[in-house]
């Protein structure tokens, strides 16, 4: 083993020791929220999916050329500063976000800005494990459950249900429902919006492609999430409240979430196709 070879593992080594002196809390914080938050529970497969997307270009890593890069200790200073500035704030998704940072900047350091290019992908599909702030998760949630109840309730007054719509509430003639989070398709979004990225970057040839793919995954979950809505109050008009909760209720979801990812995978088929056209 060359001596600059061993200076590297012994650097890597270093790092990543402190790397998990400082994040150790935020890193359990963090999968403390996968486990407990189902919104986030996608957040154990990413890091699995970033190794194997690593695991992919290894060997053309191998064949760039390590140089150091000056420039990296800035990065990794501005990281340091973010995660100074959420642990003072009590921010945790500041601390969390400061560790790609904090990542880019060692690895650009090290290994120089070629590297750092070339391992990007994995590197930024990192970001998808990190929770959202509430704020932004309820200022994107509440506008997709006025959209999902107006969508819903257009197509059961279409149908001949009688039906009514407050904000979120929808009010049927022999029961109401209220759209939550879980119909709203937010939790469809951040888990397809990861799913759509992987599929669209293992698929798609082109960046236009691949971003058009990642952004099918908003509407696809708009319009499963509708349908699902449309579901439950045709069976709570016909059969009662008790029909549309419960084992349902939880079962349903299951199944959009599939035809959402048949839908993602039809899409980027079609699109693999035309690629070779």
């Amino acid at each position: 083993m060359k001596e600059t070879d061993k200076i590297n593992i012994t650097s890597t080594i270093l790092f990543l020791c402190a790397m998990g002196f400082l994040y150790w809390k935020t890193v359990l914080g963090m999968v403390h929220d996968w486990y407990i938050d189902e919104n986030y529970s996608h957040g154990f497969l990413i890091p699995v999916i970033s190794g194997y997307f690593y695991w992919q270009m290894r060997d053309r890593v191998r064949s760039i050329e390590k140089t150091r890069s000056v420039s990296g200790l800035f990065i990794l200073l501005f990281g340091m500063s973010i995660f100074l500035v959420g642990y003072l704030a009590g921010e945790q998704f500041t601390m969390r976000f400061s560790m790609l940072i904090v990542a880019a900047g060692a690895i650009v350091f090290a290994y120089g800005m070629e590297i750092f290019k070339a391992i990007s992908f994995p590197l930024l599909y990192l970001i998808f494990m990190i929770p959202l702030p509430y704020i932004l998760y309820d200022s994107v949630a509440f506008p997709l459950k006025l959209l999902v109840s107006k969508v819903s309730v257009e197509f059961l007054s279409f149908i001949g249900i009688l039906v009514m719509r407050e904000g979120n509430i929808i009010h049927l003639a022999s029961t109401t429902l209220e759209v939550a989070d879980a119909c709203s398709g937010i939790r469809s979004i951040i888990s397809l919006l990861a799913l759509s990225t992987a599929i669209a970057y293992l698929t798609q040839k082109g960046w236009i492609k691949r971003v058009i793919l990642i952004v099918l995954a908003v509407p696809i979950a708009v319009f499963v999430n509708s349908i699902r809505v449309i579901v439950t109050g045709i069976l709570a008009e016909k059969y009662g409240a008790a029909a549309a909760e419960g084992f349902f209720h939880e079962f349903a979801g299951l199944v959009i979430f599939g035809i959402a990812i048949v839908m993602l995978i039809s899409s980027a088929v079609i699109m693999g196709k035309m690629n070779r056209k």
